[in-house]
Protein backbone atom coordinates (compact mmCIF):
# COMPACT_ATOMS: atom_id res chain seq x y z
CA UNK A 1 0.00 0.00 0.00
CA UNK A 2 1.17 3.35 -1.02
CA UNK A 3 2.28 5.97 2.03
CA UNK A 4 -0.32 8.33 1.27
CA UNK A 5 -3.44 7.30 -1.13
CA UNK A 6 -5.99 9.57 -2.91
CA UNK A 7 -9.41 7.51 -4.20
CA UNK A 8 -11.96 9.03 -6.04
CA UNK A 9 -11.44 12.58 -4.46
CA UNK A 10 -13.77 15.41 -4.68
CA UNK A 11 -13.68 18.76 -2.59
CA UNK A 12 -16.29 21.60 -2.48
CA UNK A 13 -16.66 24.92 -1.54
CA UNK A 14 -20.16 26.04 -1.01
CA UNK A 15 -22.01 24.02 -3.63
CA UNK A 16 -18.47 25.06 -6.03
CA UNK A 17 -17.31 21.48 -7.02
CA UNK A 18 -13.50 21.87 -7.44
CA UNK A 19 -11.79 18.33 -7.72
CA UNK A 20 -13.49 15.94 -9.99
CA UNK A 21 -12.64 12.37 -8.63
CA UNK A 22 -9.03 12.44 -8.33
CA UNK A 23 -6.58 9.20 -7.75
CA UNK A 24 -3.04 9.35 -7.03
CA UNK A 25 -0.51 8.18 -4.61
CA UNK A 26 3.10 8.98 -2.84
CA UNK A 27 5.34 6.21 -1.88
CA UNK A 28 7.44 6.83 1.50
CA UNK A 29 10.44 8.74 1.30
CA UNK A 30 9.36 9.80 -2.22
CA UNK A 31 8.43 13.31 -3.56
CA UNK A 32 5.43 13.48 -5.57
CA UNK A 33 4.85 16.92 -7.26
CA UNK A 34 1.27 18.20 -8.33
CA UNK A 35 1.24 20.64 -11.45
CA UNK A 36 -1.30 22.63 -13.41
CA UNK A 37 -2.44 26.53 -14.50
CA UNK A 38 -3.84 29.16 -11.44
CA UNK A 39 -7.22 27.18 -10.55
CA UNK A 40 -6.57 23.22 -11.86
CA UNK A 41 -6.57 22.38 -8.10
CA UNK A 42 -3.62 22.45 -6.56
CA UNK A 43 -3.95 24.19 -3.65
CA UNK A 44 -7.50 22.71 -2.67
CA UNK A 45 -5.53 19.13 -3.03
CA UNK A 46 -3.22 20.04 -0.03
CA UNK A 47 -6.34 21.79 1.81
CA UNK A 48 -8.39 18.61 1.25
CA UNK A 49 -5.43 16.23 2.59
CA UNK A 50 -5.50 18.25 5.76
CA UNK A 51 -9.48 17.86 6.72
CA UNK A 52 -9.78 21.70 5.29
CA UNK A 53 -12.51 21.31 2.58
CA UNK A 54 -15.70 19.72 2.34
CA UNK A 55 -14.75 16.53 1.00
CA UNK A 56 -16.09 13.03 -0.46
CA UNK A 57 -13.84 9.88 -1.71
CA UNK A 58 -10.83 8.57 0.33
CA UNK A 59 -7.26 9.85 1.61
CA UNK A 60 -5.23 6.92 3.68
CA UNK A 61 -1.98 7.88 5.29
CA UNK A 62 0.30 4.48 6.52
CA UNK A 63 -2.30 2.76 6.05
CA UNK A 64 -4.95 5.05 8.70
CA UNK A 65 -7.87 7.17 6.81
CA UNK A 66 -7.96 10.70 6.92
CA UNK A 67 -10.87 11.44 5.55
CA UNK A 68 -13.46 12.92 8.36
CA UNK A 69 -10.59 13.49 11.26
CA UNK A 70 -10.19 17.30 12.30
CA UNK A 71 -6.80 18.79 11.18
CA UNK A 72 -5.57 18.94 14.42
CA UNK A 73 -5.50 14.98 14.45
CA UNK A 74 -4.38 14.93 10.87
CA UNK A 75 -0.95 16.94 11.89
CA UNK A 76 -0.44 14.69 14.97
CA UNK A 77 0.18 11.92 12.58
CA UNK A 78 3.23 13.82 11.01
CA UNK A 79 1.54 15.67 8.62
CA UNK A 80 3.16 19.47 8.19
CA UNK A 81 1.50 21.70 5.61
CA UNK A 82 3.77 24.71 4.46
CA UNK A 83 0.76 26.89 2.80
CA UNK A 84 0.91 29.17 0.02
CA UNK A 85 1.78 32.53 1.58
CA UNK A 86 3.48 30.95 4.41
CA UNK A 87 1.76 31.55 7.11
CA UNK A 88 3.99 33.71 9.26
CA UNK A 89 3.26 35.05 12.73
CA UNK A 90 4.33 38.33 11.89
CA UNK A 91 4.49 40.20 15.20
CA UNK A 92 6.64 38.05 17.13
CA UNK A 93 10.48 36.56 16.52
CA UNK A 94 11.11 33.70 14.53
CA UNK A 95 12.13 31.72 17.14
CA UNK A 96 8.45 32.47 18.42
CA UNK A 97 7.34 31.12 15.07
CA UNK A 98 9.58 27.80 15.14
CA UNK A 99 8.06 27.18 18.63
CA UNK A 100 4.88 27.72 17.71
CA UNK A 101 5.24 25.34 15.12
CA UNK A 102 6.32 22.46 17.64
CA UNK A 103 2.85 22.90 19.63
CA UNK A 104 2.55 18.73 19.10
CA UNK A 105 6.19 18.05 20.43
CA UNK A 106 6.09 18.21 24.18
CA UNK A 107 9.30 16.85 24.95
CA UNK A 108 11.61 20.06 25.31
CA UNK A 109 14.81 18.50 24.64
CA UNK A 110 13.20 17.12 21.68
CA UNK A 111 12.06 20.70 20.82
CA UNK A 112 15.40 22.57 21.26
CA UNK A 113 17.25 19.69 18.96
CA UNK A 114 14.49 20.30 16.14
CA UNK A 115 15.28 23.95 16.91
CA UNK A 116 19.11 23.86 16.12
CA UNK A 117 18.37 21.47 13.35
CA UNK A 118 16.17 24.20 11.56
CA UNK A 119 18.94 26.52 11.90
CA UNK A 120 21.77 24.11 10.28
CA UNK A 121 19.42 24.43 7.81
CA UNK A 122 18.66 27.72 7.38
CA UNK A 123 21.67 29.52 9.14
CA UNK A 124 19.80 32.78 8.24
CA UNK A 125 17.25 32.28 10.58
CA UNK A 126 19.47 31.76 13.89
CA UNK A 127 20.92 34.86 12.76
CA UNK A 128 17.33 36.72 12.77
CA UNK A 129 16.21 34.46 15.67
CA UNK A 130 15.15 37.46 17.97
CA UNK A 131 14.11 39.68 14.79
CA UNK A 132 10.45 39.94 14.76
CA UNK A 133 8.99 37.66 11.97
CA UNK A 134 7.17 40.35 10.22
CA UNK A 135 10.56 41.69 9.13
CA UNK A 136 11.78 39.31 7.61
CA UNK A 137 12.58 38.99 3.97
CA UNK A 138 10.46 36.90 1.23
CA UNK A 139 12.41 34.20 0.79
CA UNK A 140 13.40 34.15 4.77
CA UNK A 141 10.12 34.04 5.78
CA UNK A 142 9.47 31.04 3.23
CA UNK A 143 12.35 29.24 5.06
CA UNK A 144 10.96 30.24 8.36
CA UNK A 145 7.36 28.56 7.40
CA UNK A 146 9.99 25.44 6.21
CA UNK A 147 11.53 25.24 9.36
CA UNK A 148 8.34 25.85 11.41
CA UNK A 149 6.67 22.87 9.39
CA UNK A 150 10.06 20.57 10.49
CA UNK A 151 9.56 21.68 14.06
CA UNK A 152 6.68 19.06 13.85
CA UNK A 153 9.06 16.28 12.87
CA UNK A 154 6.98 15.22 10.35
CA UNK A 155 6.55 12.36 7.95
CA UNK A 156 5.23 14.23 5.22
CA UNK A 157 5.60 17.45 4.24
CA UNK A 158 2.45 19.56 2.08
CA UNK A 159 4.23 22.30 0.27
CA UNK A 160 2.16 25.08 -1.25
CA UNK A 161 3.77 27.35 -3.94
CA UNK A 162 7.42 27.21 -2.41
CA UNK A 163 9.35 29.02 -4.67
CA UNK A 164 6.39 32.28 -5.24
CA UNK A 165 7.61 35.74 -5.22
CA UNK A 166 11.19 34.61 -4.96
CA UNK A 167 14.26 35.58 -6.24
CA UNK A 168 16.20 32.55 -8.40
CA UNK A 169 19.09 32.38 -6.23
CA UNK A 170 16.49 31.97 -2.99
CA UNK A 171 14.22 29.84 -5.07
CA UNK A 172 17.96 27.75 -5.79
CA UNK A 173 19.33 27.49 -2.24
CA UNK A 174 15.48 26.53 -0.88
CA UNK A 175 15.40 23.14 -2.98
CA UNK A 176 18.26 22.46 -2.74
CA UNK A 177 17.58 22.27 1.46
CA UNK A 178 14.33 20.65 0.62
CA UNK A 179 16.54 17.38 -1.27
CA UNK A 180 18.85 17.26 1.38
CA UNK A 181 15.50 16.92 4.01
CA UNK A 182 14.32 14.80 2.12
CA UNK A 183 17.63 12.59 1.61
CA UNK A 184 18.94 12.92 4.79
CA UNK A 185 15.93 12.56 7.01
CA UNK A 186 13.71 10.51 4.64
CA UNK A 187 10.86 12.77 4.79
CA UNK A 188 8.38 12.40 1.97
CA UNK A 189 7.04 15.38 0.11
CA UNK A 190 3.84 16.65 -1.52
CA UNK A 191 4.53 19.45 -3.73
CA UNK A 192 2.48 21.58 -5.40
CA UNK A 193 4.43 24.39 -7.79
CA UNK A 194 3.86 26.94 -10.76
CA UNK A 195 7.12 26.33 -11.76
CA UNK A 196 7.25 23.05 -13.67
CA UNK A 197 10.97 22.68 -14.52
CA UNK A 198 11.91 23.12 -10.61
CA UNK A 199 9.05 20.63 -9.35
CA UNK A 200 9.81 18.31 -12.20
CA UNK A 201 13.64 18.58 -11.06
CA UNK A 202 13.41 17.74 -7.48
CA UNK A 203 10.37 15.48 -7.86
CA UNK A 204 10.42 11.47 -8.78
CA UNK A 205 6.59 11.42 -9.47
CA UNK A 206 4.05 13.86 -11.21
CA UNK A 207 0.48 14.75 -11.46
CA UNK A 208 -0.60 17.16 -14.00
CA UNK A 209 -4.07 18.46 -13.03
CA UNK A 210 -6.75 20.35 -15.51
CA UNK A 211 -9.90 21.74 -13.93
CA UNK A 212 -9.59 19.40 -11.20
CA UNK A 213 -8.82 16.39 -12.22
CA UNK A 214 -6.21 14.24 -12.91
CA UNK A 215 -4.89 14.34 -16.98
CA UNK A 216 -1.71 12.96 -17.20
CA UNK A 217 0.75 10.75 -14.39
CA UNK A 218 4.16 9.20 -14.61
CA UNK A 219 7.59 10.11 -13.31
CA UNK A 220 9.16 13.27 -13.61
CA UNK A 221 11.64 12.23 -16.23
CA UNK A 222 8.34 10.99 -18.53
CA UNK A 223 6.16 13.83 -17.89
CA UNK A 224 9.15 16.28 -18.32
CA UNK A 225 9.80 14.55 -22.14
CA UNK A 226 6.28 14.73 -22.89
CA UNK A 227 5.86 17.12 -25.76
CA UNK A 228 2.30 18.77 -24.65
CA UNK A 229 3.59 19.04 -21.40
CA UNK A 230 7.00 21.12 -22.61
CA UNK A 231 5.01 22.85 -24.37
CA UNK A 232 2.35 24.24 -22.14
CA UNK A 233 4.50 23.86 -18.79
CA UNK A 234 8.08 23.90 -19.65
CA UNK A 235 8.26 26.52 -22.58
CA UNK A 236 10.31 24.69 -24.84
Amino acid sequence: MAFLEVKGLEAFYGHTQALHGLDFELEEGGITTILGANGAGKTTTLRSICGMVRINGSISFDGGALDGQATENIVRKGIAHVPEGRGTFVRVTTEENLRLGAYTVKNSKAIANGMERVYGYFPRLKERRNQQAGTLSGGEQQMLAVGRALMLQPRLMLLDEPSFGLAPLIVKELFEILHTINREEKVSMLLVEQNATLALNLADHAYLLETGRVVMSGTSDDIASDESVRQSYLGY
